[in-house]
């Protein structure tokens, strides 16, 4: 009896193993892509502000703006963003020229709103929405890349923002503009 080896590893038995394995990752690598895409695309558009909140330590939910702050959040399709938050009852300058007001009329609509505005991605994975800020009405974060949790639920969008120095988490909740 004669024994034949036949070798596991030819030229002819390869080429099809890495075109096989090429095209799994290539559809793999496609399908997050378009999961991806498919996701960034499930933001775009107009929402409006339903909740503008900070989680304490303890657990317990305040309203960070006031009751009934306003704002909309904008995502457009070429990954463009603009946020804005602002507290209902914002105090009117007494002078009424906004050249002229007292460091506490400053300060209170300094502290009554929160823009920004830059370009945006998504991670669906990790369901994170990472904000490229080019400018924002608190110039401290200018120029940077936060990452935030956001979760999407239906017409209902809402991200955290990392801890304040109190311990306190910014909520921002808004519904799809329809």
């Amino acid at each position: 009896m004669t024994l034949v080896q036949y070798p596991l590893h030819t030229e002819q038995t390869m080429i099809p193993r890495l075109s096989l394995v090429a095209t799994v990752v290539a559809l793999t690598v496609g399908t997050v892509s378009v999961s991806s895409a498919q996701d960034a695309r499930s933001l775009v558009g107009t929402w409006i502000l339903t909740g503008a909140d900070k989680q304490l330590p303890d657990g317990t939910v305040l309203a960070d703006y006031g009751p009934s702050p306003h704002g909309q959040v904008i995502f457009t399709s070429d990954g463009y963003y603009s946020v804005q938050i602002y507290r209902a009852d914002r105090a009117k300058f007494a002078s009424g020229d906004r050249a002229k007001g007292t460091p506490e009329e400053y300060r209170d609509a300094e502290l009554g709103m929160s823009d920004h505005f830059g370009r945006y991605s998504v991670d669906p994975v990790k369901h994170t929405i990472t904000f490229h800020i080019d400018r924002s009405s608190y110039p401290n974060i200018d120029d940077t890349s936060p990452v935030r949790p956001y979760e999407l639920k239906g017409d209902v969008l809402s991200w955290r923002v990392e801890a304040r120095p109190d311990g306190s988490v910014p909520i921002t909740t808004m519904r799809r503009a329809k």
